[in-house]
């Protein structure tokens, strides 16, 4: 797969979760869930402290069907802020 496709096959995932979060919390703005640039370090839905408040989610997005390496993935979600709960999405 061609270094393009990967990238909008994980904006595609990144873009769904997002929406997801400002549908289901309707009085978060857009400017409270962000998505990362690919490659960035951190979680991959980046969450104003009033999204952080209401979700109390640190999420961890991968767009692929191989789940075997899902523990590392849950450690990579694990990181950062503390007061978060870990979630991986696949």
């Amino acid at each position: 797969m061609k270094q393009m496709s990967r990238k909008r096959k994980s904006a595609l995932l990144q873009n769904l979760v997002r929406d997801k979060i400002l549908k289901t919390f309707p009085h978060l703005k857009k400017k409270d869930v962000l998505t990362a640039s690919t490659g960035q370090n951190g979680p991959d839905i980046i969450l104003s402290k009033v999204g952080q408040k209401l979700v109390g989610c640190n999420f961890e997005l991968k767009n692929q069907q191989k789940i075997k390496t899902i523990y590392e993935w849950y450690r990579q979600a694990s990181k950062g802020n503390h007061s978060l709960t870990p979630v991986v999405v696949f």
